[in-house]
């Protein structure tokens, strides 16, 4: 599904100016606090009426303020998930589920009851009232009832903000999936570039309210200036990987692509599985040549691509190793030290332990071909 935004909309002082394209299956609207996403989706939503501007989903112009049109939120077909689940107290999971039926005219409903609690994985809640549910349980329901509406788009934000570790890692299988398994494009609110480097498969990053980038995830996110300093070091190299062996004894498995083989400690997936990878900047060291007697298992040969230093202590180095890049965050006397240029030949070292949960992910793939209306 395409979404074509240009709108300006000024609230109080805060004004905000934005102009993108995206078609992709998940995309993010990534930005620190105060940057505008959260009145974008509203936007979106039909939850605000700009000041000037259009916005169209799909080739179906839902605001156009050069001939006043303005479709109104519940025409719109868009399912919203909040940082809050936002379900109803009193009725119990199945009768919030039902709630969503009644958004959309039944000639144009799809999906079904059980074909999205099974992709949740919700079925066991169902008699349940959300005070006797979880958080990352409350969320999954929320996305079901958004679901069960038959949107044409799913806006989410920050649905994972409020919730823990554990209970994040909890309920993002299940955003994957959503994002893999049905026909419902979905925009995703984040300032967390782990979250955006797993789910998104492209990406528009605010700054006061302005757009300073888009594009494909794995593109934006090399772009190291384009973040938080405090963020920039979680940045990095996103890769599309499959795994080519396991070794049981060691709890290790060998991942492969146009890259090398990399290899990935406590990997619960499947030989022939495709995964996703983040090799964040700070786990990446770099050296002149080869190490020998090192704990380090990755060693990626490579060519400098460009040395990016400003005046603080960090120097950011691009490798090409075999035609993809991977990208080093060190000191820049660690890079003056080595005499890093464009050119010279170099060796990427990533420690195996470095990926874990929140750096292997799975890889988005294209949509079933064996959809069913059961899932949208």
């Amino acid at each position: 599904m395409s979404l074509s935004i240009d709108i300006r909309h000024r609230l109080g002082a805060f004004t905000l100016d934005a102009a993108f394209e995206t078609s992709g299956r998940l995309t993010a609207l990534f930005g620190p606090s105060g940057s505008g996403k959260t009145t974008l989706v509203n936007l979106i939503g039909g939850l605000l009426r700009p000041d000037a501007g259009r916005i169209a989903a799909e080739g179906r112009v839902l605001v156009d303020t050069a001939t006043s049109a303005f479709v109104p939120k519940h025409k719109r077909r868009i399912g919203y998930v909040f940082q809050d689940a936002r379900l109803f107290p009193h009725l119990t999971v199945a009768q919030n589920l039902h709630y969503g039926r009644f958004f959309a005219p039944p000639s144009e409903r799809h999906g079904d009851l059980d074909g999205v609690v099974d992709l949740l994985g919700i079925g066991h809640l169902l008699d349940r009232r959300p005070n006797a549910l979880s958080g990352g349980e409350k969320q999954r329901v929320a996305m079901g009832r958004a679901l069960l509406a038959s949107p044409r788009l799913i806006l989410m934000d920050e649905p994972l903000a409020s919730l823990d570790d554990r209970r994040k890692a909890e309920i993002m299988p299940y955003i994957e999936r959503l994002r893999d398994e049905t026909k419902v494009p979905i925009v995703y609110v984040s300032h967390s570039v782990a979250e955006v480097a797993r789910l998104a498969t492209e990406m528009v990053v605010l700054d006061a309210g302005r757009v300073v980038a888009s594009g494909p995830t794995a593109k934006i996110l090399q772009r190291l200036d384009l973040l938080p300093e405090e963020e920039q070091g979680e940045s990095g190299a996103i890769l599309d990987m499959r795994v080519a062996s396991r070794d049981p004894a060691f709890g290790m498995a060998t991942l492969a692509s146009a890259l090398g083989e990399i290899q990935v400690a406590g990997l619960d997936a499947e030989v022939g599985s495709h995964v996703r990878l983040r090799i964040r900047a700070r786990d990446v060291l770099v050296a002149t040549e080869r190490p020998r007697g090192l704990s380090a298992l990755n060693i990626l040969p490579g060519t400098v691509l460009a040395v990016g230093a400003g005046d603080g202590p960090f120097a950011d180095v691009q490798i090409d190793c075999n035609g993809q890049t991977v990208t080093a965050r060190i000191t820049r006397q660690s890079s003056h030290l080595l005499g890093l240029a464009p050119g010279l030949a170099v060796f990427a070292v990533v420690k195996s332990v470095t990926f874990d949960r929140t750096n292997t992910a799975r890889a988005a793939t294209s949509r079933a071909a064996t959809n069913t209306d059961g899932v949208g």
